[in-house]
């Protein structure tokens, strides 16, 4: 072994470590917009360094020319290794590359119904479409216990279920969520009791990407008897609540030109009455109307292109209308009419997904991810029958990628930029930021928060201005989680890409058993 190494001149690698450490040392401390930008300077300094070494190994070390040619050989023999056994299955919401095996394939079957499925029968507790019954991630009036050492929540089932980032919806007895399996992109109805297939309904239509990963993202919504979907290439359908079976549907591309963003379509329809309301994006269609009956356009409107959020129905100003985060703007339309009351410009550089919050008669939350950071607008009366959005003010401190912010006793609690934080909505003032929870989800129930992190675990926190208690936590999920959580009580629903669960959680008065 001497005599291979004899000669051999390490001081150059050396100093390629040394300023290789030194890189990530001030990429971790020089002030950045947003994690996702530490993340990215990390990575390119870490392959710089590797190619530095590389280079020192072949022009620089003074090893033998055979020795050096062997080295060669073998690093290439495992990085072909390594390549034909593992790959990039996505990245976390900080960009983070995640390994994975090749032959850990996606779940490709389709899953089988059975016979005695349960009832769908709307009840009081239905948790019926994206972020809840409001749209909101709020759930007033019901309370979880607070002491999960005596009332721990308890696994009720889990269960392998296709690629996608959907929520589920609950009706009566059946939760509903959208799932890829092998080329099909699927609408299923599990028994919320046991976690048992009733029926799917199967699209042939695929999402994938390394970055966005695969399958649909969008969550169903529930109305009248029926389940409204969006899939990630643009496919609406509505289905029969109890059967799967479809009534109508749509190909947003092929028949309106929609436009889907570069991560898939992401929007879950609003159902109002006897309308649903779908974001297509473009000139004179950013939102589209259709009869939930029999599936004829009703009308479309708005110029703008389409983004990941969903739209909502609020009263601002004194007038009904849906609010649709765009592509390039904030927008409040008439839900008879679909023309634009008002529209605010928002960033157009980055994608637009977490919901505006609805914070009293007249104002308006907005925020996004990637330095951005939040807005409060007042709304008020404009010239004809229009209204008039001004800014109140502007503040870096919240910054919602893709997860959302709640309001709860005059504050708001969401992820900035990963990280738990609380903001005055008066002031846009910072109270407090603590806890890395990365880029996960929050429920509201009652005074307490279900916070789900991205890495997988659920905690109960209780939060007011001064700080957020931590109450309990437990491990869920195996791998990243970004789809929303659904509570019908006492069944508490996660998901991510590859599993669900279902949990019982103890409620506000009950007994421990």
């Amino acid at each position: 072994m001497r005599r291979y190494l004899r000669g051999l001149r390490l001081w150059p690698a050396y100093l390629v470590l040394l300023a290789g450490a030194g890189l990530q040392v001030w990429c971790w401390w020089k002030d950045e917009p947003t994690r996702q930008h530490r993340v990215m300077n990390s990575l390119s300094f870490g392959v710089l360094t590797l190619a530095a070494l590389l280079l020192w190994l072949l022009l620089f070390s003074r090893l033998s020319a055979r020795l050096r040619w062997r080295l060669l050989g073998g690093l290439a023999l495992l990085a072909v290794l390594g390549f034909s056994l593992v790959e990039i299955r996505g990245v976390s919401g900080d960009l983070v590359p995640i390994l994975a095996w090749r032959f850990q394939g996606e779940l490709d079957e389709a899953p089988v119904a059975s016979p005695d499925g349960p009832r769908a029968v709307a009840t009081a507790g239905d948790f019926p479409q994206f972020l809840g019954p409001r749209l909101d991630a709020r759930l007033p009036g019901v309370f979880l216990h607070r002491d999960w050492q005596s009332h721990p929540p308890r696994e009720v089932w889990r269960r392998a279920v296709g690629a996608g980032w959907s929520g589920f919806a609950v009706a009566g007895d059946l939760a509903l969520t959208q799932e890829q399996r092998g080329e099909e992109e699927m609408v299923v109805a599990y028994a919320l009791a046991t976690g048992d297939p009733v029926w799917s309904h199967g699209d042939r239509a695929r999402y994938d990407a390394t970055i966005g990963g695969v399958g649909p993202r969008a969550t169903p919504t529930v109305a009248g008897g029926r389940v409204f979907t969006v899939g990630s290439t643009g496919l609406l359908n509505a289905l029969d609540l109890a059967t799967g079976r479809q009534l109508w549907g749509h190909d947003l591309v092929a028949e309106l030109g929609a436009e889907i963003p570069s991560w898939g379509k992401s929007s879950s329809p609003l159902v109002l009455e006897n309308r649903v309301f779908v974001p297509v994006g473009g000139s004179g269609k950013s939102l589209v109307a259709f009869d939930a009956a029999d599936g004829r356009e009703l009308w479309r409107g708005g110029d703008d292109g389409a983004s990941y959020s969903s739209p909502l129905v609020a009263e601002l100003a004194g007038r009904r209308q849906i609010v649709l985060f765009t592509a390039a703007s904030v927008t409040g339309q008439d839900p008879e009419s679909g023309r634009v009351l008002w529209r605010h410009p928002w960033s157009a550089g980055q994608p637009n997904v977490a919901q505006p919050i609805v914070l009293g008669p007249d104002r308006l939350l907005v925020s996004s991810g990637y330095g951005i950071g939040a807005s409060l607008l007042e709304l008020s009366s404009g010239e004809g029958e229009g209204l008039v959005a001004r800014e109140l003010w502007h503040s870096p401190r919240l910054k919602l990628k893709f997860s959302q912010a709640v309001e709860h006793d005059g504050r708001l609690f969401g992820l900035d930029d990963g990280v738990f934080t609380c903001l005055d909505p008066s002031s846009g003032e910072r109270c407090f930021k603590r806890g890395r929870y990365g880029h996960g989800q929050l429920l509201l129930v009652g005074d307490l928060l279900l916070v789900q992190t991205e890495a997988g675990e659920l905690l109960l926190v209780e939060p007011d201005a001064a700080e957020a208690r931590e109450l309990g936590r437990i491990d869920t999920l195996s791998g990243h989680a970004w789809n929303t959580l659904a509570f019908s009580p006492p069944y508490l629903l996660l998901r991510n890409h590859q599993e669900a669960v279902c949990y019982e959680l103890a409620l506000a008065g009950e007994e421990a058993v």
